[in-house]
């Protein structure tokens, strides 16, 4: 029997809209390489809502080539072209303003100090359905019709008064600050976008943020923090009061999808969350694609820095001692009161225990490692007494002060790893979660070193969307949940069809194909017959096409007899993995070492025990901190690779993740 091998579902993320239209009446328009929405209604002098109300699937988006109706210029889309830019004009007692995402009626006349009553008169027609995203409307004049609402982000106007000359400070009191406390899900793009001014604005006022976003700590929005000092000079009463900052309002810009790019990273490097990125641009509902053009916060884009590998263990650094935690579930007294079961008995029947103990098995060798190489470390190993519902966090900390540790490896259950970062975060303790492939509560100092199927997901669609294959599903009725998820997330995965008796049809499949691309044949069914079905339709089909196998989720009748290895091989199966097979002298050589130390071959749990603790050691073992590892370098273990980076909210997630395919030879190889 062949080895199992832990697969997650692929993503699979190209989009295709389809637009018609038969009134001869309308101007076509087909769509060229990089034009928006926004720019084919400047260049027709309409506005983007006229678009989307002949063209309602452009709202998803836009696709090259794709033929759009353009209604003829009508008395609501008269503005010039230089009035249809985000930033409103002034046209003679009014103003325009292009609505963005969320705004509303009563938000504009926040902004703009008119009644909502005001801006439906003055668009009568255009609001007669509501307001949408891209209309262009007119915002009266607020002395025209004799507004009093005020402007909350403008101060009001005071007649100034004369100011006494001092040598100090005036004293700046609460009344001058304006705060905010961050609470749990909240960005700093949201944080931003709420108070009108950009993260960079944000960021200058509150240095502590630039690496970091902890709940519960207290932002600058406006004005100066009260001196910690005390030693401000007294205002006289003749002086004027400082205003609050008159922020401007966050504008868009367009941003064209590089390759490898996610909903994910994307949202990263604007610092806000994916369902904000999705929020700006619904079409993203059905995945991401290459070249795709999205609305984003103009200017607040940064930079990703650029991860070396290998510098880790070039740059060791053993001069300053750390400390290290090593959390694992032994639960001794358990075992010690069990008058039942020896403990050899135990660990026949205890699957967690044996867990347990081969990665300690390979935890142990990498603290060996550590010594050999010089490493500082003082490493404390400690029975963290955990089930799946029960885990005393409170007592493992003050018991053990783990407050005191540089870094803590564990506990095991996603829960309690949870927990303890919670209570370590207010002295920002690295805790790594070593085996979890969960995402539950975020918090700053959490580390998942784990993937989640979310990004392994991600991670094989990144692989087929930079070969621009044409991705094929055959899905068996029984996976309901899977057809759905097709159907919603990337809609441009062909479904193939069923007979009536729900059996696959190997001219379905046929049709599907593509001559001129590399055709990813998705499979998704635990039947027999429907696998043999599909991989012999497959086979036969390699004749005239390019025909590749991809798993979405594990399957275990691919581990039978019935399905040959051979027949695996020729449709090089491919898939993503959290490991990878490591055939080097350093990866025999702690073969060699394990056996000898323990009478056996290392398991996946030694290998993964080993792996993340020596990362974890050499982190600890450099000049630069915990954190500045993170974001500056990468590492690659036996079987593992550690790549971390800061979620779109709070912590980091590893994104470490091979694609491997079973290649002609019998063997497994990395996809490149």
């Amino acid at each position: 029997m062949k080895n199992r091998i832990i697969f997650s579902m692929l993503f699979v993320l190209s989009v295709t809209f389809n637009t018609s239209a038969k009134q001869d009446k309308y101007v076509k328009h087909t769509v060229a390489q990089g034009e928006t929405i926004t720019m084919i209604a400047q260049k027709y002098k309409v506005t983007p809502y006229d678009i989307y109300k002949l063209n309602p699937d452009s709202q998803n988006g836009i696709e090259l080539n794709s033929v759009l109706l353009i209604p003829p210029t009508v008395a609501t889309s008269t503005f010039s072209a230089e009035e249809k830019q985000t930033t409103p004009k002034a046209k003679g007692n009014s103003t325009t303003h292009l609505v963005q995402p969320k705004e509303t009626l009563f938000s504009l006349s926040r902004q703009y100090g008119v009644s909502v009553d005001a801006i439906k008169s003055a668009n009568a027609e255009l609001l007669k359905d509501g307001l949408k995203i891209g209309q262009t409307i007119r915002i009266p004049s607020a002395v025209a019709h004799q507004e009093t609402y005020e402007k909350p982000v403008t101060a009001p106007k005071e007649t100034p008064k004369p100011v006494v000359k001092s040598e100090s400070k005036p004293e700046v009191t609460k009344a001058n600050v304006t705060y905010h406390t961050i609470e749990p899900k909240e960005t700093k793009y949201g944080i931003s976008k709420k108070y009108g001014m950009t993260i960079q604005e944000l960021e200058r006022l509150n240095p502590a943020i630039v690496n970091d976003f902890p709940v519960g700590l207290k932002l600058v929005i406006s004005g100066n923090p009260e001196s910690k000092t005390g030693a401000e000079s007294s205002r006289t009463k003749e002086e004027t009061p400082k205003a609050p900052t008159v922020s401007t309002k966050k504008y868009l810009e367009e941003y064209v999808v590089r390759p490898k790019e996610t909903i994910s990273s994307i949202a990263n490097d604007y610092g806000m969350t994916e369902q904000e990125l999705i929020a700006l641009n619904p079409e993203l509902k059905k995945g991401v694609k290459l070249g795709m053009i999205l609305r984003v916060p103009k200017g607040q884009r940064k930079e990703p820095i650029k991860k070396e590998q290998g510098n880790l263990m070039k740059k060791i650094n053993t001069n300053a001692r750390k400390q290290l935690a090593l959390l694992l579930p032994f639960n001794i007294s358990k075992i010690e009161s069990d008058t039942v079961n020896s403990t050899q008995a135990r660990l026949k029947k205890d699957k967690f225990l044996n867990m347990t103990l081969d990665f300690y098995s390979g935890a142990l060798m990498a603290i060996d490692s550590a010594r050999v190489l010089g490493m500082n470390v003082d490493i404390k190993i400690l029975d963290s007494q955990e089930t799946k519902n029960t885990f005393d966090a409170a007592s493992l900390v003050t018991e053990n002060n783990l407050s005191a540790m540089d870094a803590v490896i564990g506990p095991f259950y996603q829960a309690n790893v949870e927990k303890l970062a919670e209570m370590l975060q207010s002295t920002n303790t690295p805790v790594i979660s070593p085996l979890s492939k969960e995402s539950g509560k975020k918090f700053s100092n959490l580390y998942q070193s784990m993937p989640s199927l979310e990004q392994m997901r991600a991670s094989i669609f990144e692989f087929m969307n930079a070969k621009a294959g044409n991705v094929v599903a055959v899905v068996d009725p029984k996976k309901g949940s899977v057809k759905q998820y097709l159907q919603e997330n990337q809609a441009s995965a062909r479904i193939v069809g069923l007979s009536a008796k729900n059996t696959f049809s190997a001219d379905s499949l046929r049709v599907c194909l593509k001559k001129d691309k590399m055709n990813y044949v998705v499979l998704a069914s635990e039947s027999t017959g429907m696998i043999l079905a599909t991989t012999n339709a497959m086979l036969a089909a390699q004749k005239d096409y390019q025909v590749q196998l991809v798993i979405m989720e594990p399957n275990e009748t691919l581990d039978f007899e019935e399905i040959s290895l051979t027949r695996l091989t020729k449709l090089k199966l491919l898939y993503p993995s959290l490991t990878r097979p490591n055939e080097s002298v350093e990866a025999n050589q702690f073969d060699v070492k394990y056996k000898k130390l323990n009478k056996i071959i290392p398991n996946a749990f030694a290998i993964r025990g080993f792996d993340v603790t020596f990362d974890t050691l050499l982190r600890l073992s450099q000049e630069k901190t915990f954190e500045q590892t993170i974001q500056f370098d990468d590492s690659e273990q036996i079987e593992s690779k550690f790549n971390y980076n800061p979620n779109s909210t709070h912590g980091y997630s590893n994104s470490g993740i091979y694609i491997l395919y079973y290649d002609t030879d019998l063997s497994i190889k990395e996809a490149s």
